[in-house]
């Protein structure tokens, strides 16, 4: 049995930690870039994508600094895979990166790593950033 591998992505992004975090943690932040359309009931999420709907929960949240959810699917290690998306800013030159977290098996890694960044090219160019 294959597990998930855990990844991490960073991506520098120019746009204010408060407005970022609008684009993370609500439906209608989430659907203008990272999926078609996203529901929400409480604290369960639901992605579409081309007709086809995933649930994710919300783990954890604050204000400004991350969002961390988890998908509700059945796979043998779901308990323990999730997606985090955490806003850093360097204290010192006050630049913004997101810092992604994500899992997925070793063959599909790779493919992983290019949806995030498309997905985050997306975001990038509604914030305005380059």
């Amino acid at each position: 049995m294959d597990l998930k591998v855990k990844f991490e992505l960073e991506f520098p992004i120019q746009a204010s930690p408060q407005m970022l975090y609008q684009y993370i943690s609500s439906a209608s932040g989430l659907c203008e870039w990272f999926a078609d359309d996203v529901n929400s009931r409480g604290i369960i999420f639901s992605f579409i994508w081309d007709g086809s709907e995933e649930k994710a929960e919300l783990l954890s949240s604050k204000t400004n600094l991350f969002v961390k959810f988890k998908w509700l699917d059945d796979s043998d290690d779901q308990d323990k895979c999730f997606f985090e998306i955490r806003i850093l800013v360097d204290e010192i030159t006050k630049d913004v990166s997101l810092i992604v977290s994500d899992f997925a098996f070793d063959d599909e890694i790779e493919e992983s790593k290019m949806l995030w960044d498309n997905q985050i090219s997306d975001l990038k160019q509604l914030v305005g950033s380059s």
